[in-house]
């Protein structure tokens, strides 16, 4: 009895080792390309949280430039004799500081900006300083210095880059100059003498490093913006999420506002500022510098489709329950009319009143802009209200302009429910789906899209992230969820046309939230995982979908399936298949990808795999080693038409090959 007991634990064994080593047939149809994947299918989402404009993709070093901030001298320490004035010569800002002698040729006049969470300063980078001027009281020339200093320097002097600026009239002038560090100094200040006797005011205090993306003078911060480029974006949808609605309407994104002379641009208040009470910043606010014309402008330099965002009259829901904190439907017209007057700003001609506006900022060209969104994560009946005279108004304009509606802020539910038949009776033409969910949500939604109407509106996962269960920060396995949950997404091209992690940046001292996407400080920025991830199927997005099944279903991490997720495409034009596959389960998954369908002249050849993986799950790459986990490339052998392969437990891998 006992050598019988003996030999069934054996033979279970041995038929367990069996079962692991069983190999995971793939078969692709590579013979039939299936539905296109549109240009648009990944892409950004950029919303000014977490410090990702000003302090963050915005280059301007200095905070409250323009004295607009509530509190005129935040971010400001004064000296001497400093006061405020509020008749300046900008309409919208109008607010300056008068800097007056001091009363002795030993004392001192001046200020200091402590910039964003300090100014980040880099060895031998030249950094233009800027000011509108006047001299207000005695005789011209009067002078200021300039100085980038560092005030807990144990050295001789504090100051590590010096300037005069002379200011030579009593009208506002602009008046610039070049400061060239010889140290590196990720926390100084700009600091500001009156260095003669006449009193000077001062308007618009600007500092930017020369170097920005593109070389642009208003520019935005140059490795930041190279990262979004680096992803091969197919769309770009800003300004935001929340801030599009605002906590109340006074504060939500005006576009209107965004654009124009940047001297001349109104402070906007910030809803993160204040959401988080445990996350609070005081001094977070919207300086507009990063407006429409440089979201469009940053949209056409890294070759995406621009998707602008607009407000719908309503406020967030979450924070105003009731309507009247919104605006009543018969009083939506100016709304309606800032929604068909950004699409003449973008796309009209430069004797239109806003394609003048466009053109006199140095872009007579038409951005093309096809898509438009109106309204955020918004719900209940009177949504689709709100939202039915502005696709009435802009189909009659502009019957070409793809309108964006909302399923609301949650994955599934009452209101996802109610919402998608409403954008389906008002014939959206895309609805923007949000889902911040846990591991288990990301798991169980491999086949998510499989049954949706195919005749309905286009999907646009506009806002997502995996969200560990009491890990909300970023981890690798929930970068390896996002690929999985992705793989359904590309699968599904026919009826998913784009998709966009949220959010995208987050500055280390200054987030609200976590997850997100690209981590940065004042000198230096770090790529996630998420981002890889990202990347991976952005630049492997292929031309056209493939079938790809195991035991004839689709590979969408079902229990029988070893915990496996895959899609596969072909890129015509560059005579490709890319199979991506995601292993979430512990064990190693001995896979075999079939290719079915290709004639016999066809040769699959040059194969390569491009992996992702890590043997701690709670690892992600951070500011002090941002290269942890980044994509590993290696060569395969092909045999025939079959790829024979062992994927890892817990990786992500893309198979690229030539045919």
């Amino acid at each position: 009895m006992k050598k019988y007991k003996g030999l069934l634990a054996v033979l279970a064994l041995a038929a367990g080792l069996a079962l692991q080593a069983q190999t995971n047939e793939l078969v692709i149809q590579a013979g039939k390309p299936g539905a296109e994947i549109q240009p648009t299918m990944y892409g950004l989402f950029f919303e000014d949280i977490n410090y990702a404009a000003d302090g963050g993709l915005y280059a301007e070093l200095v905070k409250n430039r323009s004295f607009e901030f509530p509190q005129h001298f935040m971010g400001w320490k004064t000296f001497g004799k400093v006061s405020l004035k509020d008749d300046g010569p900008f309409e919208r800002n109008p607010h300056y500081v008068r800097l007056a002698y001091a009363g002795h040729p030993h004392k001192q006049t001046g200020l200091d900006n402590e910039g964003f969470f300090g100014i980040g300063i880099k060895k031998g980078a030249e950094y233009r300083f800027s000011v509108w001027a006047r001299v207000a009281e005695g005789e011209t020339p009067a002078k200021i210095r300039v100085e980038l200093a560092d005030t807990k320097s144990m050295g001789e002097q504090q100051a590590f880059a010096t300037a005069d600026v002379t200011v030579d009239s009593r009208e506002w002038k602009k008046y610039q100059v070049i400061l060239k560090p010889e140290v590196t100094n990720p926390k100084a200040i700009l600091r500001i003498f009156l260095a003669s006797r006449q009193t000077v005011d001062l308007e618009h205090i600007s500092l930017f490093p020369v170097d920005t993306w593109q070389g642009h003078e208003n520019g935005l911060r140059k490795d930041l913006a190279q990262a979004l480029a680096d992803i091969k974006p197919g769309v770009f949808r800003f300004p935001g999420g929340c801030i599009v609605e605002g906590t109340d309407i006074a504060s939500r994104y005006d576009w209107k506002k965004s654009v124009g002379m940047v001297e001349n641009r109104p402070l906007n208040e910030n809803r993160w500022q204040y959401t988080f009470p445990h996350r609070f910043f005081p001094d977070y606010y919207q300086s507009y510098g990063l407006g429409f014309y440089e979201f469009f402008q940053l949209s056409e330099e890294i070759g995406a489709e621009p998707l602008p965002v607009l407000s719908c009259g309503l406020a967030c829901q979450f924070q105003n329950p009731n309507m009247d904190a919104h605006v009543p439907l018969c009083d939506l017209d100016s709304y309606i009319q800032d929604a068909l007057d950004l699409i003449e700003f973008a796309n009209g001609a430069v004797d239109t009143p806003w394609g003048k506006v466009r053109a006199d900022m140095g872009h007579p060209a038409p951005f093309n802009l096809k898509f438009i969104g109106i309204g955020n994560e918004q719900w209940g009946k009177e949504y689709p209200e709100h939202l039915e005279p502005f696709v009435k108004a802009i189909r009659k304009k502009y019957p070409d302009i793809k309108i964006v509606g909302s399923s609301g802020p949650n994955s599934e539910g009452e209101q996802f429910d109610y919402l998608w038949p409403e954008m389906k009776r008002l014939k959206a033409d895309l609805v923007d789906e949000h889902f911040y969910r846990p591991e288990a949500w990301f798991l169980s939604q491999g086949a998510r899209y499989d049954n949706y109407d195919r005749k309905g509106p286009k999907v646009f996962a506009g806002e997502y992230a995996c969200h560990g269960k009491g890990k909300k920060w970023n981890h690798f396995h929930a970068s390896l969820l996002e690929a999985a949950f992705m793989t359904g997404l590309e699968r599904n091209a026919d009826v998913v046309h784009m998709a966009t992690y949220a959010p995208l940046f987050a500055h280390v001292e200054g987030w609200q939230w976590r997850p997100d996407m690209i981590w940065f400080d004042n000198l230096n920025s770090v790529r996630t995982v998420s981002y890889y991830v990202q990347q991976l199927f952005a630049t492997h997005k292929g031309t056209n979908v493939l079938s790809l099944t195991m035991n004839k279903k689709p590979v969408t991490g079902a229990e029988e399936q070893n915990g496996l997720f895959a899609s596969a495409v072909c890129d015509k034009n560059k005579n490709e298949i890319i199979v991506k596959v995601a292993n979430t389960s512990d064990k190693k998954q001995p896979l075999s990808l079939i290719f079915n369908g290709l004639k016999k002249k066809e040769v699959l050849s040059g194969a390569r795999c491009i992996k992702l993986s890590s043997a701690d799950m709670d690892k992600d790459n951070t500011i002090e080693n941002p290269l942890a986990i980044i994509p590993q490339e290696t060569s395969l052998d092909v045999d025939g038409h079959t790829l024979n392969v062992d994927l890892e437990p817990a990786t992500f891998a893309v198979y690229i090959l030539k045919y």
